[in-house]
């Protein structure tokens, strides 16, 4: 990670340290513009697979749910659906995220959102010690093993990518 914080607080921080969660906070260069998922691995000379991005989609107005997937991969709506019960699932339409998460695209962190929604982590992650996900600000990281965010995310592990 670039710049350690001592005690940045976003509601998914307060969230994981609220509930004894070993994890650490990082921050990146945002005065780029540069802020998708693997610009964010480089600028933090983290490897890729190691960073995740939150996706939130629908399955109809009412059910949203989130998808935490690899920055490098893409999002399999048909594998979604199937992960979440649902027939089909479209994108979270970018200009409803910050109504319906309270986060920006950049800084949609998968835990501390507006409501608890159903969440569902790639098996890629269980595979690993730690990954990245963004820690509720546009420019902050937060590191964590995969199975800690599981728990107080109530996330399931499935199958999401193309």
């Amino acid at each position: 990670m670039a710049k350690k914080h001592k005690s940045p607080k976003t509601n998914a921080i307060r969230i994981i340290e609220s509930e004894d969660i070993s994890h650490e906070v990082g921050s990146y260069e945002t005065d780029d513009g540069q802020n998708d998922g693997i610009s964010v691995a480089n600028k933090t000379n983290e490897a890729v697979a190691n960073v995740y991005k939150t996706l939130v989609a629908m399955a109809s107005k009412t059910d949203l749910l989130v998808f935490i997937i690899p920055v490098s991969d893409e999002l399999d709506l048909k594998k979604a659906a199937k992960a979440a019960g649902f027939k089909k699932v479209d994108m979270l339409p970018m200009k409803e995220l910050t109504k319906e998460t309270g986060y920006v695209r950049g800084g949609c962190s998968p835990i501390g959102m507006k409501r608890e929604l159903p969440t569902f982590i790639d098996k890629q992650a269980e595979a690993l010690d730690y990954f990245y996900v963004s820690a509720g600000k546009v420019g902050l990281q937060m590191k964590l093993a995969p199975h800690d965010l599981a728990l107080v995310a109530k996330a399931q592990f499935s199958d999401l990518v193309k």
